[in-house]
């Protein structure tokens, strides 16, 4: 069964909203992205993707991560009223990923810790009476929920599902990834040959997925409000090393096949590929190996983590609204902003900003540590 991903909340360093997020992401906007200071050792500092909200936002919210659902689902309160009027509470469900959840909380207060809390949001305070349930597998998180929430509506356990996945700054995450030498002290630079760590982020992205089915061509429908349907998702787990990645990508390459199998498509449908592309030396080199196996040289490729910062358990869902935006929009493809690129790493087309090229169908790719994978296929109908 193929689903539709029918509305869209989303906040993030990019700007809170589909439209804010829109104009930001296609001008190659990087203004999001501030200095992350006072939290590292010795006076270090590296470029966050503080999500944009008002101060008094996340003061009001109970926790951080709360302030980030409640503002990806105020945007999505119009569809709700509407789905409400047809649908019970009890035919409702959520999945959610996250990685961090309350954990900055938990620094100073440690009974407050709660992985499951961003559905428990969900159920709390908008009105899902569902099943509702969190992922938590790092940074693949909320790109493994598609599956579980197709799952809800191909079992006729609900007729709507949220899904997505919300992260939140944390000082422990931050000094863990610096205590791997895994921080870039700069922008990140993903693909380019001076590459040398990332930049992390906060953010949510929540969809209302339905039941639906569309039927998808070789050519680019004109620019409107066509719906986003989920094609497939692709799963893998090849448990190379607890941190770092398979350096062949064979898991990479296993969950991006996956996905072709599950949507039914050749890798010659595919018309671009949002890349894990998180900046450090080892994952680059595995994901441009494994999508050069399936894909060869001819699929553009891009990554928008200098645009957000990399949103651990909420990057799969972000990096898969990007591209909902993209598919919706019709006008162009998400820009690679790190130049120039290693063409000996990347030689596949890889857009810049103000580039003109569409696509119907896209992937989306989420590796986390561990070795747990995941690959989202989304068209335009």
């Amino acid at each position: 069964m193929r689903a539709v991903l029918a509305d869209l909340g989303i906040v993030s360093a990019l700007g809170c909203g589909v439209a804010a997020t829109e104009a930001r992401l296609f001008a190659g906007d990087m203004s999001g992205m501030k200095t992350c200071a006072g939290t590292l050792p010795n006076g270090e500092t590296t470029p966050f993707g503080f999500a944009d909200l008002p101060e008094a936002a996340f003061v009001a919210a109970p926790t951080r991560v709360a302030a980030l659902v409640d503002a990806a689902m105020a945007q999505l309160e119009p569809a709700l009223a509407r789905l409400r009027e047809t649908t019970p509470a009890a035919r409702i469900g959520a999945v959610i990923g996250t990685s961090n959840s309350t954990m900055e909380e938990f620094t100073s207060n440690p009974d407050r810790i709660d992985m499951a809390y961003p559905a428990e949001r969900l159920r709390e305070k908008w009105g899902v009476g569902g099943p509702a349930w969190v992922v938590s597998t790092a940074c693949s998180s909320s790109g493994k929920v598609f599956a579980g929430a197709r799952k809800l509506l191909e079992e006729d356990m609900c007729d709507a599902v949220l899904v997505g996945g919300a992260d939140a700054f944390t000082r422990v995450v931050v000094n863990g990834f610096f205590s791997l030498e895994a921080l870039s002290s700069r922008p990140t630079r993903p693909l380019t040959a001076d590459r040398d760590g990332i930049n992390l982020g906060e953010g949510a992205a929540i969809f209302i997925m339905r039941r639906g089915d569309a039927q998808f061509g070789t050519n680019c429908a004109t620019e409107g409000s066509a719906s986003v349907t989920l094609l497939g998702v692709g799963e893998s787990s090849d448990a190379y090393h607890l941190t770092a990645p398979d350096p062949e990508g064979r898991g990479a390459e296993a969950a991006m096949r996956a996905a072709l199998a599950d949507a039914g498509l050749a890798p010659s449908d595919v018309g671009y590929v949002n890349l894990h592309g998180t900046g450090t030396t080892y994952n680059d080199a595995m994901e441009c190996a494994a999508v050069r196996r399936v894909f060869g040289d001819g699929v553009p490729c891009s990554s928008t983590k200098p645009l957000t910062g990399h949103v651990l358990g909420a990057a799969g869902a972000i990096e898969a609204a990007l591209c909902w935006i993209a598919l919706k929009r019709a006008r162009g493809l998400p820009p690679h902003v790190a130049q120039p690129v290693d063409r000996a790493l990347a030689p596949f087309p890889v857009p810049e900003v103000g580039n003109e090229t569409t696509a119907r169908i896209m992937l989306s790719n989420s590796f986390a540590f561990g070795g747990s994978n995941a690959c989202v296929a989304l068209g335009r109908a």
